[in-house]
């Protein structure tokens, strides 16, 4: 893994400080998360419309200070750079601005973010909903085989082009799955779908992304939380010690199969959790839907 990591850090396409507002028209904002802001842009270099994502320079620093500086954390763009999978973003650059800023350039996806379709609730959510499962899940398996951690699965980081299929987006938090980053104490993520492990700041794996999806899948189904949904980390604590409400409470209609893979995926326990998304997968791609075509 390590030798992976090295290799990783010395493959860097970066190119010299970039002037965004020079290089770049910026058509329209986005998208803007808590650490960085996105725009619809044209690239004068190559005329292609991209995603422009400029990431806040104190946030980033702050987020960086949390890790020690002897584990040398890959940056956002080192680790977007080298995903490469049909349902990940693709990032075709990464540098540094002429502000000293973090940028990632990135294909522009035409569509929506799956919290959308989620507050819909319409046709299209349940027609495509188990589809579009597997696919995030395809993502995260394939993030969890290149030993990365994601650390903030939730509907609002998955994109859904124009025919509903899955980008799964925003690498801030990533953190590769070692020991060193598996360590208690770095709480970070959505607080609404943190896994009861990381709020307690216990070790965590990668099946904190799996409660993640998990929690996500829920709220595909439902169009809600597992439990009431939270404003503050205190909030979240008080509901990590409940079991999640059965899914067929809000869901009647639902095959059994379905609900019962998302409610083991919601496991407080990790050892009582699927294990791997591809043990998760098995039974969504045996379900009806889940090769239904756009």
């Amino acid at each position: 893994m390590w030798k992976y990591l090295t290799s990783l850090l010395q493959r860097k396409p970066r190119v010299d400080k970039v002037d965004i507002v020079r290089r770049f028209e910026l058509i329209s904002r986005v998208g803007q998360g808590s650490m960085s802001k996105v725009w619809k842009a044209r690239d004068s270099r190559s005329g292609r419309i991209v995603a422009l994502k400029v990431l806040d320079l104190e946030k980033t620093r702050k987020l960086e200070a949390r890790f020690d500086k002897r584990l040398k954390k890959p940056t956002e763009g080192e680790i977007a750079i080298a995903l490469k999978h049909p349902r990940i973003v693709e990032t075709t650059e990464y540098g540094m601005t002429t502000n000293g800023e973090q940028y990632l350039v990135m294909e522009y996806v035409e569509g929506m973010a799956l919290s959308v379709l989620i507050d819909a609730q319409n046709d299209v959510m349940k027609k495509y909903r188990v589809r579009i499962m597997i696919e995030l899940g395809d993502a995260i398996q394939y993030f969890h085989k290149q030993q990365w951690i994601h650390r903030d699965i939730c509907p609002r980081n998955v994109l859904l082009d124009m025919q509903y299929h899955v980008k799964l987006i925003d690498f801030g938090l990533v953190v590769p799955n070692t020991p060193p980053y598996q360590a208690p104490g770095n709480r970070t993520g959505t607080a609404n779908y943190m896994a009861p492990e990381l709020v307690k700041r216990q070790r965590t794996d990668q099946r904190i992304d799996i409660f993640s999806y998990a929690v996500t899948c829920y709220e595909m189904c439902a169009g809600r939380m597992p439990w009431d949904a939270a404003g503050t980390l205190e909030a979240v604590m008080q509901h990590m010690n409940t079991p999640a409400t059965d899914l067929r409470v809000y869901a009647r209609d639902i095959d059994p199969e379905l609900s019962d893979t998302i409610m083991k995926g919601l496991e407080l326990r990790p050892d009582d959790r699927w294990q791997t998304m591809a043990e998760m997968l098995q039974p969504l791609r045996q379900l009806p839907g889940a090769t239904i075509q756009g």
